[in-house]
């Protein structure tokens, strides 16, 4: 008996062993690799422009949301812009030429009208879009090599998306040149309307809210636009009395605005005033602690171009921006900008003496800012357009910026 038990004692203790060492192997195991993740998709083929604009146009249309619209709907358009500087271009008027042409003949149920207070105030079906530079691959600092199309369909009455169309277009073609109102702005500067504008295309799906802020100054819009086409007809006198009449407006103490305000003045030839407005456009970038004006200077120069027509205002410009830092008591950080053309060590180092050149002029016109103004130099790490053709269509990528920074003491 007690040898039977002692035989079993061991085969119980061989048999723990056993399941404790099997125990063992398991918790040292290897373990197991999650599977692999699933590849990205692939980015969208670019195609040719007018192509890519029908695709989206025709996606945006045939699939609007009208199921409880009348048989008749109202269509306008708040013009297209770029996606990154707001900017009305060659390019984008063309797109809404050829989306006008596209609803005149395949769309009969959209009735196109006149973006107006008169046509917001009947709450239609609003039109927006977006045309952007971009680096086809996604690829961070990439070269923009293809153009992405954002078309969307906002109902004011719902105040929701109800439709949108997106598309690539290949870049041969294309005239991305501002429109004379664009690019005789002096300054670039964040607004909250464009970027309402924005938003309510890129950052929405359908069935989204529209942006409340683009939403709550949609009537200021359509006044700006009618300055905007009057400036661009030379009509200066009638875009002067439209931009006042919207900074009146509620929501109309914005960029495209004060920017109007100016041109206009000063295409007028009313000098004192224009740079009166000119002090406002300052002062409203430097609220919002950028302002990027648009110097023009020789190729690979400090020195600001000698043409005429095109350095006039430069010299008030600096006066009235070192008029305004003075008062506003605060310390600047001024950075200077190129374009990726040319080596970067080169750009980087131009960019910093061009900086250093509108520091001189500013603490020239004001003592007081001396020891107040710090001046830097980006190269082309910053780029805003970024498509390097070196010409009107990206002037902001050679700009001058002015930061509100920190006062040391």
């Amino acid at each position: 008996m007690n040898i039977a038990r002692g035989f079993l004692g061991l085969s119980l203790c061989f048999l723990c062993a056993s399941v404790s060492g099997l125990t063992a192997q398991a918790q040292t195991a290897a373990p197991v690799p999650p599977p692999p993740a699933a590849a990205p998709p692939p980015p969208p083929t670019p195609v040719a422009f007018n192509d890519a604009l029908l695709k989206a146009a025709n996606d945006l249309f045939s699939k609007a949301k009208l199921d409880s619209a009348p048989d008749k709907v109202i269509l306008v358009i708040d013009p297209l812009i770029d996606g990154v500087t707001g900017a009305q271009s060659n390019a984008t008027h063309l797109e809404e030429k050829r989306v006008v042409e596209l609803v005149k003949s395949n769309y009969p149920r959209f009735q196109v009208a006149r973006f107006s207070s008169e046509s917001v105030a009947k709450s239609p079906v609003v039109l927006i879009g977006t045309f952007t530079a971009v680096n086809n691959a996604g690829a961070a600092g990439g070269a923009r090599d293809a153009y992405r199309i954002c078309l969307a369909l906002a109902d004011l009455k719902t105040k929701t998306i109800i439709s949108k169309g997106v598309a690539r277009a290949l870049p041969e073609g294309i005239d991305p040149t501002p429109v004379a109102f664009f690019a005789d702005s002096p300054v670039f500067a964040k607004d909250a309307s464009i970027d309402a504008y924005i938003k309510s295309c890129q950052g929405t799906k359908v069935g989204d809210n529209i942006d409340q802020a683009y939403a709550d100054r949609i009537l200021v819009a359509s006044l700006v636009n009618d300055g905007i086409e009057a400036y661009d007809a030379g009509r200066y006198r009638d875009a002067l009395d439209v931009y006042q009449s919207a900074l009146k407006t509620p929501g109309g103490d914005q960029l495209r605005v004060l920017n109007g305000i100016y041109l206009s003045n000063y295409k007028l030839r009313r000098t004192k005033v224009a740079m009166e407005a000119f002090g406002k456009v300052v002062d409203y970038g430097l609220k919002g602690d950028r302002l990027a004006v648009k110097f023009l200077f020789k190729p690979g120069s400090t020195q600001f171009y000698t043409d005429p027509n095109v350095r006039a205002p430069y010299e008030a410009w600096l006066e009235k921006i070192a008029e305004r830092t003075a008062a506003n008591k605060g310390c600047l950080e001024i950075v200077g900008h190129t374009s990726a053309t040319g080596l970067a060590a080169l750009n980087d180092r131009l960019s910093g003496l061009r900086a250093d050149y509108i520091k001189d002029r500013l603490e020239d016109q004001e003592r007081s800012l001396r020891g107040r103004i710090l001046a830097t130099g980006r190269g082309s790490r910053e780029m805003i357009v970024g498509t390097g053709r070196d010409d009107a269509s990206d002037a902001l990528d050679r700009r001058v910026e002015f930061k509100v920074a920190k006062c040391s003491t």
